[in-house]
C-alpha cells in the first residue's frame, strides 16, 4: 500500500511538517510552544499540523515563514 503524499494529507505530524516545508526543527518546535494557533490539533498528547490552515498562516505571515526555514550550513573540507 502506498503512502499518501504530504501535499494531499489533511494533517501532518510535526516531524512530517518539518520535512515537507523544509523547516528548522529547533525553531519550529519553539514556535509551536510560544503561542496558540488554529492550525494545531491534538491526538492524545501529539500535536498535528492542519496542512491547509498552516499553509494559509505562512502565506499571510511571510516573515515568520522566512524565520522558520532551514538554512544551509557551510561545511569545511577536512580532507587534505
Amino acid at each position: 500500500m502506498q503512502q499518501t503524499p504530504f501535499s494531499e494529507r489533511e494533517y501532518l505530524y510535526t516531524y512530517e511538517a518539518i520535512e515537507y516545508w523544509g523547516l528548522n526543527q529547533r525553531k519550529f518546535y519553539k514556535f509551536l510552544t510560544e503561542g496558540t494557533y488554529d492550525f494545531i490539533a491534538y491526538y492524545g498528547k501529539r500535536k498535528l499540523i492542519l496542512r491547509e490552515k498552516f499553509e494559509r498562516y505562512i502565506w499571510k505571515n511571510h516573515d515568520i515563514w522566512e524565520a522558520l526555514k532551514r538554512r544551509g550550513k557551510k561545511r569545511r573540507c577536512t580532507e587534505g
